[in-house]
C-alpha cells in the first residue's frame, strides 16, 4: 500500500462515522440511532443499564407495530370499492296497557258503607242549592229533602263543616249545617286559580279543617259548588275505605270479566287471563295486559291498528256513584311493564260510544350521570325509601317522599298511595286531624317546603311513549242493532240484560310505525379526544409524540431526581464526617489586603515604577533562574539506521 493510502485510512478510522461510510452494519444503526429524530432509537443506544434499554425497545417496537397496523388498515379501506347495506327489522316490544274503570266500585256494593256521607251530602245540596230530588237516576230511591236532617246529627258535617261565603265578607260564612251566619277564624286558602277566573262569583263554598286543640284553623274555599261538594266528599270518602281491608274492596270492584267483553292483540284473540290484576286505592281494580307473565314479553311484528291491542269494555254507568266521579268511561295508561301505572296523574280517558284509537311512537332516552348531570342509574343513590314496588323514577320519589313526610307528621298514611312499612292509612278514629294535617302538608309540599323537590332526581334512562289519539262514533247507527245484541248473547252469563251504546267503550292501542327513536347523551370532551389534542399541539409546536414525552419524563424527572439525591447524599456524608472529625488548631490568620506592612497604602493605584520600589517581604526568597539543562537540546535520532560517516565518536 502506497504511504499516502496509508496516512488515508489512518485519518479515516480516527474521524468520526457519517452515514454509508461507515465499515459496518452495526456501526451504520449506531450512527443511525445516535443522529436521528426519532427519539426511541436514539434512548436504545444511549441508555445506560440493561433495563432502561429493554424497555425502550419495547416502547420503540410496540410503536413501529401499531403504526404499521394503523397504516396496514387506512390502505385496505382506501383500497376497497366493495358497498355494503345492512337492512335491519326488528319487533317491538309492546309495552304494557293499565286499564280502569274511572268508578273504582259498584255502587250496589258500597252503597251501605256509604249511605250516612250521602244522605248529608244530599241534605247540604239541598241547603245551598235548593234541590227537592235527582230525577236522572232511576235506580236511587227519591226522598223528601225535608226530612234529611230528621233524627240523626250529622257526623260528616260536624267533623268537617260546610260554609258559604258572600264576597267581600270573608269572616263570616253560613253554616251548610244549622243555615245560620257565624265567624269564621283563621287562615282563608283559596284553591281556585288566580290566574284566570272564568266569572266572578258572589258567593263562595269551602270547608273548614281544624287541628286538635281548635285553635288552629284552615278555611278552603271554592270559586264553584260543585268542586267544593267533590272534594269534601272524596274526604269523608277516603276516611271510610281506608278502614275496609283489601279482599274486601277487591270483590266490590269489577271483575275482569265484567270489564273486558272483547279482546285481541297482534290478530289473535285474548281473554281475561291475559290481563293481571292491580288494585288502585281510587280507581279499584285495574288490569294491566302485557305485564311480564311467565317471564314473557309480547311484542309486535308490524305497525298498524290491525296490529295492535283491540278490546271493548263494559263501563256499566248504572253502577257509578254520583258524587265521587262525574264523567263516565275509562282511564288507560301505557307504561314499562317494571314501571307503575300513575293511572290519577298520566292516564289517557276513554269516551263511552267512542271508538278510541290511540297510536304510539317510542322513544328511548340515555342521560349520562355525574358528573354530566344529577341523574341516577336506579335511585339507590337517593336518599328517599322506594314504597312502590316498581322501578325508579322521579315521579315515584316525589310521592314516597310525601308519604314517608306524611307518616312522619301526620301519624298516618295517605289513602291514595301505596302503605310504608308499618304505617296504616289515616282515618278519623285513630287520627281526628289527619285531615288538616294533610292540607298543611299538602300545601309545603307544593311550595317546595319539604325538600323533596331538591332530593329526588330523575333517572338516566326511561322509555316514553308519544300518544295519538283519535275518536271515531262507535257502534254506528247501522250496525248499533245487531252488534248490541251479539255482544249481550256473548256477555250473558255476566250481565242480565241488554248492553246499551253508553255502557260500552271500543279501545285501540297500536304502534304507527316500528320506529323508535333513541336519545343519547355522549361526552362532548371524552379522554380519546384529549389525548388527541394534546398530541396534535405537542405534535405541531414541538414536534413531540409520545415517546418524546416519555423522554422528557426520564430525563427531566427521574434522572434530576436521581442527580440531586445523589448530591445530596454527598453533602450528608461530607457533613457527616466533618462531625466525626477531631478537632484542628487553628492557623494564625496571614495578613491580606491592608493589613500587609508590606504594601504602602496610597489613595493611587500603583504604577511599574512604584511597585518597584517596594520593599520585599519579610522572611521571603525570591526564587532565582535554574540554569538549563543541555543534554536536552541533543538531537534525537530520525532514522533507526545512522550512517557511518555521521556517527558520534564515544567520549572518554
Amino acid at each position: 500500500m502506497a504511504p499516502g493510502e496509508k496516512i488515508k485510512a489512518k485519518i479515516k478510522k480516527n474521524l468520526p462515522v457519517t452515514g454509508p461510510q461507515a465499515p459496518t452494519i452495526k456501526e451504520l444503526m449506531r450512527w443511525y440511532c445516535l443522529n436521528t429524530n426519532t427519539h426511541g432509537c436514539r434512548r436504545i443506544v444511549v441508555s445506560r443499564g440493561r433495563l432502561r434499554r429493554l424497555l425502550w425497545i419495547l416502547f420503540t417496537l410496540t410503536a413501529v407495530a401499531l403504526i404499521f397496523w394503523q397504516c396496514a388498515l387506512l390502505v385496505i379501506s382506501f383500497y376497497t370499492v366493495s358497498v355494503s347495506i345492512k337492512i335491519h327489522f326488528q319487533k317491538l316490544d309492546f309495552p304494557a296497557v293499565t286499564i280502569c274503570n274511572i268508578n273504582p266500585y259498584k255502587y250496589s256494593a258500597v252503597r251501605d258503607l256509604l249511605a250516612d256521607l250521602e244522605q248529608e251530602t244530599r241534605g247540604a245540596l239541598k241547603t245551598l242549592y235548593g234541590f227537592s230530588e235527582i230525577k236522572s237516576r232511576k235506580r236511587r230511591d227519591t226522598e223528601s229533602w225535608s226530612s234529611v236532617w230528621e233524627g240523626t246529627r250529622p257526623k260528616f258535617l260536624n267533623l268537617v263543616p260546610l260554609l258559604a261565603f258572600k264576597e267581600g265578607e270573608m269572616g263570616k260564612a253560613r253554616d251548610f249545617l244549622t243555615g245560620r251566619k257565624r265567624k269564621v277564624s283563621g287562615s282563608i286558602i283559596r284553591k281556585e286559580s288566580d290566574v284566570m277566573n272564568v266569572h266572578e262569583s258572589k258567593e263562595v263554598v269551602g270547608f273548614q279543617l281544624c287541628s286538635n286543640d281548635t285553635s288552629n284553623c284552615a278555611v278552603y274555599t271554592f270559586s264553584s259548588g260543585v268542586n267544593a261538594i267533590q272534594e269534601w266528599y272524596k274526604l269523608h270518602y277516603m276516611n271510610i275505605m281506608a278502614q275496609v281491608s283489601l279482599e274486601k274492596k277487591i270483590n266490590m270492584s269489577y271483575s275482569a270479566e265484567e270489564l273486558l267483553v272483547t279482546c285481541f292483540f297482534d290478530g289473535v284473540s285474548c281473554n281475561a287471563r291475559n290481563f293481571t290484576l292491580f288494585h288502585h286505592p281510587m280507581y279499584g281494580n285495574c288490569y294491566t295486559f302485557n305485564n311480564r307473565q311467565n317471564e314473557t314479553i309480547l311484542s309486535t311484528s308490524m305497525g298498524g291498528s290491525e296490529y295492535g291491542l283491540q278490546v271493548i269494555l263494559h263501563i256499566n254507568e248504572e253502577e257509578y256513584n254520583p258524587f265521587l266521579v262525574s264523567s263516565t268511561g275509562a282511564k288507560v295508561i301505557i307504561h314499562r311493564q317494571d314501571e307503575y301505572p300513575f293511572v290519577e296523574d298520566v292516564g289517557t280517558e276513554i269516551e263511552t260510544a267512542m271508538a278510541t284509537s290511540i297510536g304510539m311512537h317510542l322513544t328511548e332516552s340515555f342521560k349520562l350521570s355525574e358528573p354530566y348531570s344529577q341523574c341516577t342509574e336506579d335511585g339507590s343513590d337517593v336518599p328517599v325509601e322506594n314504597i312502590y314496588k316498581a322501578a325508579y323514577s322521579l315521579k315515584i320519589c316525589l310521592h314516597s317522599c310525601f308519604q314517608t313526610k306524611m307518616v312522619e307528621k301526620c301519624g298516618c298514611a295517605q289513602y291514595s298511595q301505596p302503605l310504608p312499612p308499618a304505617a296504616n292509612y289515616c282515618n278519623y278514629q285513630q287520627h281526628p286531624n289527619w285531615m288538616y294535617c294533610y292540607y298543611q302538608l299538602h300545601q309545603a309540599f307544593v311550595r317546595e317546603e319539604l325538600g323533596c323537590q331538591s332530593v329526588c332526581r330523575e333517572a338516566c334512562s326511561f322509555k316514553e311513549w308519544t300518544l295519538t289519539t283519535s275518536l271515531a262514533q262507535w257502534p254506528s247507527e247501522v250496525s248499533e242493532k245487531w252488534l248490541l245484541s251479539v255482544l249481550t248473547w256473548d256477555q250473558g252469563l255476566q250481565i242480565k240484560k241488554k248492553l246499551n251504546k253508553t255502557d260500552l267503550a271500543k279501545l285501540l292501542i297500536f304502534y304507527k310505525d316500528l320506529n323508535q327513536r333513541s336519545i343519547m347523551e355522549n361526552p362532548a370532551n371524552s379522554i380519546e379526544m384529549l389525548l388527541s389534542n394534546f398530541g396534535g399541539q405537542l405534535g405541531l409546536w414541538m414536534s413531540c409524540s409520545i415517546v418524546c414525552v416519555i423522554e422528557i419524563i426520564e430525563v427531566f424527572f427521574i434522572d434530576s431526581l436521581s442527580i440531586i439525591a445523589r448530591q445530596q447524599w454527598q453533602k450528608a456524608k461530607q457533613w457527616w464526617a466533618q462531625r466525626q472529625a477531631p478537632p484542628c488548631p487553628e492557623a494564625p490568620p496571614s495578613p491580606q489586603g491592608q493589613d500587609n506592612p508590606v504594601l504602602d497604602i496610597d489613595d493611587d493605584l500603583p504604577t511599574f515604577t512604584s511597585a518597584l520600589h517596594l520593599p520585599p517581604a519579610p522572611g521571603t526568597q525570591v526564587p532565582g533562574t535554574p540554569p538549563p539543562k543541555y543534554n536536552t537540546l541533543r538531537l534525537e535520532r530520525a532514522f533507526s539506521n545512522q550512517l557511518t560517516d555521521t556517527q558520534v565518536p564515544a567520549e572518554f
